[in-house]
């Protein structure tokens, strides 16, 4: 399980954020909250977290369309032959590392 995840079964709560809204956005959150149950401020701890970790996961995979993929496995099926300016590169990282 990755830390952020691992971290938010820990229930004891020592660290404070603050935020500043504005009159409607409190009124939205704390009717959200309301429906949903829960005080404020679970209802806005829980929605942030949930927020967060979903951008975290997104950010950690990589999503291809359909020609993308055909061309990412053609390339690990059949690769390029390399061109000059690589075999140049690899030639001069090689060197650079005998030293």
């Amino acid at each position: 399980m990755p830390d952020f995840v691992s971290e938010s079964v820990d229930k004891s709560r020592s660290a404070r954020l603050e935020a500043r809204v504005s009159r409607v956005q409190k009124d939205l959150l704390q009717r959200a909250a309301m429906l949903s149950g829960r005080t404020l401020s679970d209802f806005v701890v829980a929605s942030a977290q949930e927020a967060a970790t979903k951008v975290i996961e997104d950010h950690a995979s990589i999503r291809l369309t359909g020609a993308e993929q055909t061309a990412f496995v053609r390339g690990l099926l059949k690769p390029p032959k390399p061109g000059l300016r690589l075999r140049k590169a690899a030639t001069a990282y090689k060197q650079a590392r005998a030293r």
